[in-house]
């Protein structure tokens, strides 16, 4: 885990972020419920990726707790640092990623 020290920090400094965007793009949702403009599907569609981003992280956060973040969930082998500096959220390698095995 002390490998994974920096990158858990800063996961948990983006789960902070999209948790107050998110709070702020719900509460213009409230507000437009009682408007005449009609906005649904852009926040929505904005809503549904940040509660992916959040998923991700608090996935990805959890596999740094366990040790088992930067292994492969396909082939069980480690993900390259290069890679997951790219996307810190990928649970799969990139040849699985690439095979189509890290759906």
């Amino acid at each position: 885990m002390k490998e994974f020290k920096q990158v858990r920090e800063n996961l948990l400094d983006m789960l902070e972020d999209i948790d107050d965007r998110l709070g702020k793009v719900a509460e213009e949702n409230e507000v437009d419920k009682y408007s005449s403009v009609n906005r649904d599907e852009p926040e929505s569609s904005l809503e549904k990726s940040m509660r992916n981003d959040i998923a991700n992280i608090e996935q990805a956060i959890s596999q740094i707790d366990s040790g088992t973040y930067g292994i492969c969930l396909n082939c069980g082998q480690p993900i390259k640092k290069e890679f997951l500096n790219g996307d810190p959220f990928s649970s799969h390698c990139i040849y699985c990623a690439e095979d189509g095995n890290g759906s």
